[in-house]
């Protein structure tokens, strides 16, 4: 009989995707070998995740809002296993699924979530330390754990492939550059880096992500100068196709950079909210992005801004470094993260 796994996350224009995202790479991977997944959250606001669920065949289904009425929602849907991602979610939520003997796997980011009950840990993060307020569960640690949905992995480039960066007649074309900040830039960081690209002067031909109104208006606003080209898109699930069309992406300091590393899509990276402090710093450190600084340094100090248009300026002018970052990327995240997290779970259900 098919074993079948809930998955317990929100996503929305208030806390993002990056949690739903990574339960949609975990599903993908059960419905994948045969076996079945739930959702039990809110995906409000954020209709694009929700029919990616809906195609894939996972019911979504609003959570209970305490641990006792979550075990009764997981035992209505046949589950044995339990996933868990969500900084805000009650340690009382593992306790009570695994005293009722059911196997559960939590995702954290360092301290945040880390308090959680479960079986297994996850922290996809590049050099994520070991938890030591759970010495005896299972911990996977590192991007060898990156959890990565299908239309990435489809969309990853052959890395014995060197980047072309010129047209067929040799000519060297314009970068094309992706400016995304997660699934609904809750912070408005796009209003604030796109500028920033077109301002390099550049010749640049920049897809834009508008995750909300407002922003979509802010960037529609711009003008790119002569040479320059600019798009403005609405999020949807093809973002990896479109990625794949880019030879930079100027981004969030998030879970999309490890989609982008995976697909070979060289980064410039900002660090928008508080946790993801540790990560970017780890990123900037290992020489697997350019780092662009702090959000609100860039929103509110000159010179934060006027060193971020210089980093900018630097990686749009270098193929070599672009194609450098690329192939780096490439070795360290390898696309079996998820395959790797199912494993383990699987060994603590029933």
């Amino acid at each position: 009989m098919p074993r079948t796994v809930a998955l317990r996350c929100d996503g929305g224009p208030d806390v993002g995707v990056g949690h739903v995202v990574r339960c949609l790479a975990i599903a993908e991977e059960l419905v994948g070998r045969g076996a079945h997944a739930v959702l039990l959250g809110s995906l409000d606001g954020v209709d694009w995740v929700r029919r990616a669920f809906d195609e894939l065949g996972v019911p979504v289904r609003p959570a209970a809002p305490d641990p006792h009425g979550l075990l009764r929602q997981v035992r209505e849907a046949g589950a044995t296993g339990v996933v868990l991602d969500g900084y805000g979610l009650s340690p009382q939520i593992g306790s009570t699924l695994m005293g009722a003997g059911l196997g559960v796997l939590a995702i954290v980011d360092g301290p945040w979530g880390a308090d959680q009950v479960a079986d297994v840990y996850v922290d996809q993060n590049l050099g994520a330390a070991p938890l030591p307020e759970h010495p005896g569960a299972r911990q996977l640690l590192g991007l060898e754990h990156a959890l990565l949905r299908n239309a990435v992995l489809h969309h990853r480039r052959n890395p014995q492939t060197v980047a072309d960066t010129g047209d067929a007649d040799g000519r060297a074309r314009p970068v094309r550059v992706l400016t995304v900040f997660g699934g609904t830039d809750a912070m408005g960081a796009s209003p604030l880096l796109t500028p920033l690209v077109l301002a390099t002067g550049r010749p640049v031909q920049v897809v834009a992500i508008a995750a909300r109104a407002d922003v979509r208006q802010v960037l529609e606003g711009l003008r790119p100068a002569p040479g320059q080209q600019m798009e403005v898109r609405t999020p949807d699930a093809n973002l990896p196709a479109l990625a794949a069309t880019c030879d930079l992406a100027v981004t969030a300091a998030g879970t999309s950079v490890w989609e982008f590393l995976c697909q070979g899509l060289p980064c410039a990276v900002v660090q928008v909210v508080d946790n993801q402090a540790v990560g970017y710093e780890r990123v900037i450190g290992e020489g697997l992005a350019v780092g662009l600084g702090r959000l609100a340094d860039i929103a509110d100090d000159e010179e934060a801004r006027t060193r971020a248009l210089g980093r900018l300026d630097g990686i749009l002018g270098d193929a070599a470094r672009r194609e450098s970052l690329t192939r780096r990327g490439m070795r360290l995240v390898d696309g079996l993260g998820r395959a790797r997290v199912v494993d383990a779970l699987m060994q603590h259900m029933q």
